[in-house]
């Protein structure tokens, strides 16, 4: 199947260069806010967060009075990207140097009473720097007074982990701290949009933190070796092991997560499934005792590959192949990683070319942090690719219909990560013919430009946020593929229904600003630019038109998630896009008002132009939705008119 994403990047350098300090473009950024009390730091998987806390850390404690760092990562693997670092050679003023004794990364219970107590210990002597685990930190708050974090830094690495959800105890003790004590809090993430509806930070918290944002494509377009990046999917029947070898390409440094047992996808037998992979590949020679690499003959010439199993239940093999993992520093250490729930974020693998994962996944923040693992810059490739194998919907199974539903989810989260990974431009309102733009800049006629800097705020900070709550709303993703729905009813209706929801306080001026510019960008993504002498041209719903000549109202008329589900119709059987189209129509979404309105004007149309009314039976979805709009506003005048008469 076809990339539903293609991204190619321009390889500037800028993302990984160094300014006189050591520091790298996110860096820079960031560092200029060091002085902010709440920093909630967005930037992608590899540009550098660990570092640029130690230097936010480091100036804390030597210029602002703070006393201590606590940095709390998700799991035991990651604590080492905050080891002892040798800073002053590359220009900063100071080294980051935690003392062994206060790294809690290391083997053992994360809740265990040495490990709670040393964290004590540290909140009540002078050491500077202690690395733990969010859970330690868990189990090391239970009775802790808040105000102990008085004049400390707290840093949440992963900060996707924590929610207002009541169960989340991260989340509460982060509440806490906050309202409790003079705490300083860095929060890293990158992936901040949340695969679920819970979110991360209340709105009043989340109004305290400075926001600073490094995008992906900042990052991905100023590489070095990079230049493109695709993701696509890849649909099977029966078991994915016997389909595994049409995507595993041998050739390619991969890494492949397999499905959780708890999935309809899984055999429910995870070692067996690893063991049918690697005998696809070829033969075992041997597995090195010292490592737990397994060196695997290719079937297809005899190549012996080096394949790691993070499957592997035994904590004393895990810990080995993890160790050798850490310690690769050449692209012939490993060539392919088989894991399951390990290894998606914050780990480092810059060699890896391909990440292919088996099965839906329902959580965008997983999603970005699968593809983060082969968007690392590295000198043995030039293009990252991500392949998800799905399930494809089958008219005999009972679950037909939650196949379907998986599927859509999965195509709309690679429309969201194509918003998240192409290029950003700046939106202003054209005034005359003569009003050209800037380099980086579209202007578009009949465009609001932000009345507020509360606008100005969510359009330059929260668009992937709001995006991800666009594209997980149930009724747009019932809407996005459906043919009979009219665009602007996307546009119009339903994307304003969910910026209401998650900016309740919002006027309906600025609510029209935000739809305006979320529309915009969508459309403009999801198009593509050429670039013909001196005008710029963009492909929208199959036509190219002239930049300078788009008018707010036509893009309100293009329905900017079209061309994936285009890309899908193509790429399926005619038998599975049927099953996708009826499951579709079993879920349309009902008629009110807000659609009728604007479905009126184009049946007016419509009648004039073929002397007709709609048909209900049309072969046409968009001529069937008009024609259950006029069944509509009869049923509806039929009601006023009996109410009238009551």
């Amino acid at each position: 199947m076809p990339d539903i994403v293609s991204v190619e990047y321009q390889q500037t350098g800028n993302s990984t260069s160094t300014n006189p300090y050591g520091m790298r473009e996110m860096q820079e950024r960031a560092f200029e806010y060091r002085d902010a009390q709440y920093m909630l730091l967005k930037s992608p998987p590899a540009s550098g967060k660990s570092r640029a806390l130690m230097f936010l850390g480091l100036d804390k404690l030597i210029n602002q009075g703070i006393k201590k760092v606590v940095v709390a990562v998700p799991e035991r693997s990651i604590g080492s990207s905050f080891a002892p670092t040798d800073l002053k050679k590359f220009g900063f003023f100071s080294n980051w140097m935690p003392k062994d004794n206060y790294n809690l990364c290391t083997p053992g219970s994360d809740g265990s009473k040495s490990k709670v107590s040393a964290f004590h210990n540290f909140m009540n002597n002078d050491e500077q720097i202690l690395i733990c685990t969010h859970a330690t930190l868990r189990f090391a708050c239970e009775g802790l007074d808040e105000k102990k974090f008085d004049n400390t830094l707290l840093a949440i690495d992963e900060f996707h982990h924590v929610s207002v959800s009541g169960d989340n105890k991260l989340g509460e003790i982060l509440k806490n701290i906050m309202d409790k004590s003079k705490a300083h809090i860095v929060a890293m993430t990158g992936s901040y949009f949340r695969g679920d509806s819970v979110p991360i930070l209340l709105p009043e918290d989340e109004k305290k933190f400075t926001k600073v944002t490094y995008n992906y494509y900042e990052q991905l377009n100023g590489y070095d070796f990079l230049k493109t990046l695709g993701i696509g999917y890849h649909f099977y029947q029966g078991r994915y092991t016997n389909a595994i070898m049409e995507v595993l390409d041998t050739d390619k440094k991969t890494i492949l997560h397999i499905p959780s047992v708890n999935s309809g996808e899984s055999t429910k037998d995870k070692h067996n499934e690893v063991d049918f992979i690697i005998d696809a590949i070829g033969d075992v020679v041997k597995q090195d005792a010292d490592t737990g690499v397994i060196h695997v003959k290719r079937k297809t010439d005899g190549k012996i590959l080096k394949i790691a199993d993070l499957v592997e239940d035994t904590q004393k093999e895990r810990d080995k192949i993890q160790g050798y993992l850490r310690d690769i520093n050449s692209a012939d250490d490993i060539d392919i990683i088989i894991a399951l729930g390990m290894a998606k974020e914050g780990f480092d693998w810059p060699y890896c070319e391909h990440a292919l994962t088996v099965g839906y996944r329902g959580s965008l923040t997983e999603i970005i942090q699968i593809i983060g693992r082969a968007t690392r810059d590295s000198d043995n490739k030039t293009h990252a690719q991500f392949t998800n194998l799905i399930a494809q919907p089958n008219a005999e199974d009972d679950e037909v219909k939650l196949s379907v539903n998986n599927m859509l989810k999965a195509i709309t989260a690679s429309l969201l990560m194509e918003q998240v990974l192409a290029p950003n431009w700046k939106f202003k309102t054209k005034v005359s013919d003569d009003d050209k733009a800037e380099p980086g800049e579209i202007k578009i006629r009949g465009f609001k430009q932000p009345s507020s800097q509360r606008v100005k705020d969510i359009t330059g900070d929260d668009l992937p946020d709001l995006k991800a709550k666009i594209f997980q709303d149930k009724t747009m993703l019932k809407a996005m593929p459906d043919p009979s729905v009219d665009p602007e009813v996307i546009n119009k209706v339903l994307i304003p229904k969910v910026i209401r929801t998650k900016y309740p306080d919002l006027t309906d001026e600025q609510v029209e600003e935000v739809r305006q510019h979320v529309v915009l960008d969508s459309v403009i993504k999801n198009g593509t630019i050429k670039e013909v002498a001196d005008k710029r041209f963009i492909r929208m719903a199959g036509s190219f038109v002239d930049i300078d000549d788009i008018h707010i109202d036509l893009i309100d008329r293009v329905n900017p998630f079209q061309e994936a589900f285009e890309v899908l119709s193509k790429s399926v059987t005619a038998k599975v896009l049927k099953i996708i189209q009826d499951t579709i129509a079993a879920t349309r979404i009902k008629m009110d008002f807000e659609e009728a309105a604007i479905l009126w004007p184009k049946i007016q149309e419509f009648v004039k132009t073929f002397n007709r009314q709609p048909d209900i039976n049309s072969n046409r979805e968009d001529e069937k939705r008009m024609a259950e709009c006029i069944i509509y506003l009869k049923e509806e005048r039929r009601k006023k008119a009996a109410n009238n008469e009551g």
